[in-house]
């Protein structure tokens, strides 16, 4: 680990109506490190990383990432930021339909001022590294469940983010295909040097991991190194 922390969230605190989600919650994530994300469903861990990743704007407390503040920054700065240095894994993939799989991958990159030609060759080599290559022409309607989340992780990898922010991965998958995405995810992930913000209740998909930091009642209560 680097000495100072990629991304942090400091003393977090954010409701929706009379729902306390957040209450407090602390946490600090190291370039390359994974942190698994785990608590019962509506303990607030994806509200955090939801805030983590600047799509969510927090009552009070403090994002810093790479040195900024992340809840000082306009809209359109955070957009940015989120095409430029995250990547984002969820549960359904969210693939464009109407898009190939290869399309997919190179959507990234082609928002970001990459041409066509260049888009397409860095997408086909990052299906071939998901293991993905045969449905590369298909779209994502045309692929299995397992095969989809593949792409959408490599359309999550394919411009090398800084952070990868995957929520509940695998959560639609059974657990032979969960099993194959993880590894392919986090093995890619670590090659890249990404740091990846995973939430899961699942303790299979959490032993992925380097840390789990458990969320209960919007605060992270525990912290725990896998590995």
């Amino acid at each position: 680990m680097t000495e100072q922390p990629l991304l942090t969230a400091e003393d977090l605190r954010l409701s929706f109506g009379e729902t306390k989600a957040l209450d407090g919650a602390s946490l600090h994530v190291w370039a390359g490190e994974v942190v698994a994300l785990m608590g019962s469903s509506g303990s607030g861990k994806s509200t955090l990383l939801h805030c983590l990743a600047g799509i969510l704007t927090p009552e009070s407390g403090r994002v810093g990432y790479a040195g900024r503040d992340l809840s000082a920054m306009s809209d359109t700065e955070r957009s940015a930021l989120r095409r430029g240095e995250f990547g984002f894994v969820f549960q359904f993939g969210q693939l464009v339909p109407e898009l190939t799989c290869r399309e997919n991958v190179a959507l990234p990159l082609r928002l970001t001022g990459t041409g066509r030609r260049e888009a397409h060759r860095t997408a086909t080599e990052w299906l071939e590294r998901l293991e993905v290559a045969d449905v590369a022409d298909k779209r994502p309607g045309q692929a299995s469940g397992g095969q989809g989340q593949r792409v959408a992780v490599a359309r999550a990898l394919v411009g090398r983010p800084r952070v990868v922010f995957a929520d509940e991965p695998t959560g639609a998958l059974d657990s032979l295909n969960g099993e194959l995405v993880m590894k392919l995810f986090i093995a890619a992930a670590k090659e890249t040097g990404a740091a990846v913000v995973l939430v899961t209740h699942e303790a299979r998909v959490a032993a992925y991991s380097d840390r789990e930091a458990i969320v209960r009642d919007g605060v992270v209560r525990e912290q725990e190194y896998v590995r």
